[in-house]
């Protein structure tokens, strides 16, 4: 499974490209989007989405995943980073692409066990599972690599829920009420 993870922001939005297969991670790529600061709202969503677009039309993934909007204390940084929220779900969705979309703290908590862990902390795990040895990586870029991560842990424990609810549904039809 071949999924891009987008940590979205107006200066910066994150994105990272991992392949997950047989309960290990490649990396395929990840690096930053960063519209020019000057440019009005509309022309950075603009240039996030076909960046996102471009990403998606070269790397050719299976499932997109997103990091949800945190809310803090400013109210307008909340409503930008719903707006490239809004452009990158555009761009997935236009690709048909599945589409994951996880908290912050379920990002954290899925990468380094700890829903309040350090921004440090998912990159040193980040890094260490997919076997990044570069000092200089932004945590736009290392956010976005957990938010795939996270899809892929997410997901493959959502398969094997499925699948061990079916076999005890199977193995005990007695059990099973109305049908």
């Amino acid at each position: 499974m071949k999924i891009l993870g987008i940590d979205p922001g107006t200066q910066f939005t994150g994105f990272g490209i991992v392949i997950f297969r047989n309960n290990s991670f490649l990396l395929v790529k990840s690096g930053i989007i960063k519209p020019k600061a000057g440019d009005p709202i509309s022309g950075r969503l603009e240039f996030i989405f076909d960046e996102i677009t471009k990403q998606i039309k070269i790397h050719n993934p299976d499932q997109f995943a997103i990091e949800t909007a945190f809310y803090g204390k400013n109210i307008q940084s909340a409503l930008k980073i719903g707006y490239v929220r809004g452009v990158s779900l555009l761009a997935a969705s236009k690709a048909e692409l599945p589409i994951g979309e996880y908290s912050p703290r379920e990002v954290k908590k899925s990468v380094v066990g700890n829903g309040a862990a350090s921004k440090e902390q998912v990159q040193y795990m980040i890094k260490k599972l997919l076997t990044i040895r570069t000092e200089k990586m932004r945590f736009d870029e290392s956010d976005a690599l957990a938010v795939a991560v996270c899809h892929a842990f997410q997901t493959t424990s959502l398969k094997g829920a499925a699948g061990s609810w079916k076999k005890f549904a199977n193995e005990n039809p007695d059990r099973i009420i109305g049908a």
